[in-house]
């Protein structure tokens, strides 16, 4: 079991309140990914549930039980932090089996463990190899492993992948994917790489400023973002938003249009514009439109096929049904 529930949870560092009064429900066995830009209190979260850090006010349930003043190595939890954090001296089956050697466990059951974790981690034959003889991702699993031996009642990951370079945080991306598929537990996953919330979460929590902007399933966030600062963060490349008169014909104050919901023509179109940087990414073009006479120049995604270069004029039109409509305060118009 791993539901993981917050009521009224604060966090002040002296006079200076980073997470205000905030309700949060984490059911068991469920992905959740914390996203936000940089100082958004994302990982402060995690670290309060964790119990690195205390809370200011309020209560953190674990499977009903009141955790808010339980020490963090008796909460049930297990972290996988940025860092590796291994002990180089040691091989990969020391390393893994080291929370167990602290907690006591027999040698039969340690290896039971650590010969199940490394089994699910594709580490069998590098058990007896040091992290010096290992890749980036090979260390990020066995640091992963480490925390599946404890057994716990859900994972905390902190920006894990973070240090590794692009292809690499895909191919771990998969994996720790699949971990959750497999193991079926509780999991709390903090980035703040939109596209890694959207590929790997059950339900994603949208921060700012120590507050909730909105919590939902990727698909729910992407098709219905609350207000404009998460549709401006989910979604990649983000999406356009205009005001003044284009929105005003639309009955609002703001309109917002994802990039792939643009139709482009070399004739005639709702809109007009320069074409400035292309970015070719073989089934997919990102053209970068100025000129449009609207209030920011406008990002338009269309098949890798189309032909149009640098300095064309080219025609845009929205889908209709495909427009978002904000507020003067920022919020989804109906």
């Amino acid at each position: 079991m791993g539901r993981i529930v917050l009521e009224r949870v604060t966090k002040a560092f002296g006079e200076q309140t980073v997470i205000p009064p905030l309700d949060l429900a984490i059911e068991d066995g469920e992905f959740t990914v914390f996203v936000g830009p940089s100082g958004c209190g994302k990982s402060t979260l995690l670290r309060l549930i964790a119990g690195l850090e205390d809370v200011s006010s309020g209560v953190i349930s674990i499977d009903g039980r009141d955790a808010t003043a339980i020490p963090p190595a008796r909460r049930g939890l297990a972290m996988v932090f940025q860092s590796y954090a291994l002990y180089p001296h040691m091989t990969v089956r020391r390393n893994i089996a080291f929370p167990l050697r602290m907690a006591g466990l027999s040698k039969a059951e340690q290896d039971r463990r650590v010969e199940q974790a490394a089994a699910v981690l594709n580490l069998t034959d590098y058990l007896d190899r040091r992290p010096g003889q290992l890749s980036g991702g090979q260390r990020q699993r066995v640091a992963i492993g480490r925390a599946i031996v404890r057994e716990p009642a859900a994972f905390l990951f902190d920006e894990p992948l973070s240090n590794l370079d692009a292809a690499l945080r895909v191919g771990m991306r998969l994996e720790i994917s699949q971990l959750h598929n497999r193991l079926k537990t509780t999991m709390i996953y903090v980035t703040h790489d939109q596209v890694e919330a959207m590929t790997m979460a059950d339900r994603i929590v949208v921060l700012r400023a120590g507050e909730i902007e909105q919590v939902g399933s990727p698909l729910d966030l992407y098709r219905s973002p609350r207000n404009l600062f998460v549709a401006g963060f989910i979604g990649s490349p983000r999406m356009n938003l205009i005001e003044g008169a284009a929105a005003a014909n639309h009955g609002a104050h703001t309109v917002g249009i994802r990039p792939e919901h643009i139709a482009v023509s070399a004739e005639a179109g709702e809109w007009s514009g320069t074409v400035g940087v292309s970015e070719h990414l073989g089934s997919d073009t990102f053209f970068h439109v100025h000129d449009t006479g609207l209030a920011e120049s406008l990002t338009v995604r269309a098949d890798g096929e189309v032909g149009f270069k640098h300095g064309d004029r080219i025609f845009m039109t929205p889908r209709p049904e495909m427009i978002h409509r904000f507020d003067d305060k920022g919020l989804r118009l109906p």
